[in-house]
């Protein structure tokens, strides 16, 4: 397969700078065998079953992009200096991975400045980043980290205008509980609790995983055999009440729809190979191509994808890679929005 197999022409005013109000409001294309049928969001409960299982990314954003000032001593004099940082992993001892610009000119044991009541000290500069250790810990780092920082917003959004305060109840979802992701898992921002009550009302199922989406999720393929790729990775957790309900629902003759990439390459990671869930927590770097024979996943509702982009790929191995490239065509013709402010699909093979 070759990274062009997943390219498509994609017109710049269709990339949505901001979400659909009120959320289930957004566009909903249902993809189900050689039909498409245009929706919106709100009517996704015509389309799911009593005893279907939406499996939900319950991760929270935290506001990873901070602005910060250098001090230091110039033969003229004290002078600031500005620096952009954005938190990507935790390390041990609470310490940050982090992305900056200007990467060079930063020096290991120089001190950030974020805030009066935030900061941090380079305590490594690789080729690619920086380790940082902050003044803060625990419950005040997140406090402080909540009042300085800007939501992490993709690079497609970040072009076209920066972060602001809206963003912080935008790109997160209405069942956001365990911090530590850098990226929202888009799909599910379409939902707010009145929709969520319509589907229980209907007898859909809920099941919450955890996977701290990564600002991996936004590197582009730079191989032409995509086979070549190394897949980023990400650490989730599918705890053992989550694999049991999966478990029963299966049994039970109900589907399993994840709603977004991250949890259905999540539960992908946590099955067997015939498919039964089992209790998982770890690092997952699972890359889905066509080819791939899903285990536990049976149709998926997410947002429309970066041409080339491994998202792509999963999107083209559940459905199949001329079956995608229709649906996507459809989308551009109609007017779809695209990427993480976009709207949505419904996909059923």
């Amino acid at each position: 397969m070759k990274l062009s197999d997943f390219d498509f022409h994609l017109p710049d005013e269709l990339i949505a700078t901001r979400p659909a109000k009120p959320r289930p409001s957004a566009r909903l294309l249902v993809a189900q065998g050689d039909t498409i049928t245009d929706k919106h969001v709100y009517d996704l409960p015509e389309f799911l079953r009593p005893g279907d299982r939406l499996i939900l990314n319950n991760t929270k954003v935290i506001p990873a992009r901070l602005f910060g000032r250098r001090p230091r001593m110039t033969p003229q004099g004290p002078v600031e200096a500005k620096v952009e940082i954005t938190l990507i992993e935790p390390r041990p001892g609470g310490q940050w991975a982090a992305l900056a610009k200007p990467l060079r000119k930063l020096q290991e044991g120089e001190e950030i400045l974020f805030s009066d009541a935030l900061s941090a000290r380079v305590a490594e500069r690789g080729t690619d980043g920086v380790v940082l250790s902050f003044n803060l810990t625990g419950d005040d780092f997140d406090a402080a980290l909540a009042e300085a920082g800007a939501m992490p917003l993709p690079p497609y959004i970040a072009a076209k205008r920066p972060a602001d305060a809206q963003d912080k109840d935008d790109y997160q979802t209405v069942f956001a509980r365990h911090s530590g992701a850098v990226a929202a898992p888009t799909a599910s921002l379409h939902f707010d609790q009145a929709l969520l009550a319509t589907l229980r009302e209907r007898g859909v199922e809920f099941t919450e995983v955890t996977l701290h989406v990564g600002a991996g999720t936004f590197l582009p393929v730079k191989v032409d055999d995509v086979s070549q790729h190394k897949m980023h990775a990400e650490w989730g957790e599918v705890t053992a009440e989550a694999a049991a309900q999966i478990n029963a629902t299966r049994a039970a003759g109900g589907r399993i729809i994840p709603v977004g990439t991250t949890a259905l390459r999540l539960i992908e990671s946590a099955a067997q190979a015939d498919g039964t869930m089992q209790p998982w927590q770890g690092e997952t770097d699972i890359f889905i191509t066509p080819g791939y024979g899903f285990r536990v996943t049976d149709a998926l509702m997410t947002n429309f994808h970066l041409p080339k982009s491994t998202l792509m790929m999963l999107v083209s191995a559940l459905m199949g890679p001329d079956r995608i490239r229709a649906i996507y065509a459809h989308a551009v013709d109609r007017g779809y929005r695209f990427f993480s402010y976009g709207d949505a699909s419904l996909l059923i093979p």
